[in-house]
């Protein structure tokens, strides 16, 4: 148990879920944690590593079997040991759901949309278009019409064409405008992407992660595996909330948008933990190799620059 009383609720909120959703917090340490250092590790220290967050080691090995499984993972033995590396599929899905994680401040806006018809689309493709779609930051404004005032086109292009929909899907960019946000786009805003719930999960991040701030910040010096646990718990949770958040430019959001304060909470937290995780990470993972390589510079990068 953690001497940081606001880190053991944290864990205890996890384990306490059902089904526990060991998975989920694999990718989490992959692409926060392992990714960074070269993409493969040793089981015995996965299991090392996600013990103390209540995960048993049978249910450790069956998730990573699930990984794999589902192409995310791919094991290589050596001797007795098997090491595990994302494939290059799990590492583009990592690249996909991480890299809104780490960035420093969002492109201003030019008031420009991309908008996507699906009128000549059959309905079960269309249903499936319309929720990868929403799962990347669209909105709908009518039942077959989306909207995102972000998107990069060629990710788009790709999306369409991995779900046999490119060559059916009607697609229209609009121009810049002087007048970014009318009342009417607003209230248009608030009905299609549910910005209130969004809201709320933003302020409940903020009410669990909060105490943790205070109590580190108190602390001369920093555990580096109490560190290590706060950071991947921090991680897993805002991870979660980004993959529900479409991203709105500044403009289209309320004044007072939960969503920045959990950014700056998030960020500051990070930061504070960063190196003394980092010294655990080493201590305790393995590679068939020996030691961890060290992290690749676009690490120190993260939240705007951890050095």
């Amino acid at each position: 148990m953690s001497s940081l009383t606001p880190l053991n609720h944290l864990i205890a909120r996890f384990a306490q879920q059902v089904p526990i959703r060991a998975s989920s917090l694999i990718v989490t340490l992959y692409g926060d944690a392992i990714e960074p250092h070269g993409g493969t590790v040793w089981l015995g220290s996965l299991i090392r590593l996600l013990e103390p967050m209540g995960i048993n080691e049978r249910l450790i090995r069956t998730s990573i079997f699930r990984l794999t499984k589902e192409n995310w993972l791919t094991a290589e033995k050596v001797g007795r040991r098997s090491y595990y590396s994302l494939t290059g599929t799990g590492r583009r899905r990592f690249d996909k759901a991480f890299k809104r994680v780490y960035s420093a401040t969002q492109p201003a806006w030019d008031g420009a949309w991309c908008l996507v018809l699906l009128t000549q689309l059959a309905a079960p493709l269309r249903k499936a278009v319309r929720e990868e779609l929403e799962w990347q930051g669209f909105g709908a404004v009518a039942p077959t019409v989306l909207a995102s005032p972000r998107i990069e086109r060629g990710d788009l292009n790709t999306t369409l064409a991995d779900l046999g929909a490119l060559d059916d899907t009607i697609v229209f960019e609009t121009t810049a405008q002087d007048v970014l946000a009318s009342r009417a786009l607003r209230l248009q805003v608030k009905e299609s992407w549910n910005i209130e719930e969004l809201a709320a999960h933003y302020s409940e991040f903020i009410q669990l992660f909060r105490p943790l701030w205070q109590a580190l910040r108190e602390r001369e010096s920093l555990d580096p595996e109490e560190s290590f646990l706060a950071r991947t718990l921090l991680i897993h949770e805002y991870r979660k909330l980004l993959l529900r958040d479409p991203q709105l430019p500044d403009e289209l959001l309320p004044g007072d948008w939960e969503g920045r304060a959990a950014r700056q909470l998030a960020r500051n937290i990070y930061r504070l933990v960063c190196a003394p995780a980092e010294a655990w990470l080493n201590t305790v993972m393995e590679t068939a190799d020996g030691p961890l390589p060290e992290a690749g510079e676009s690490f120190y990068r993260r939240f705007g620059g951890l050095r």
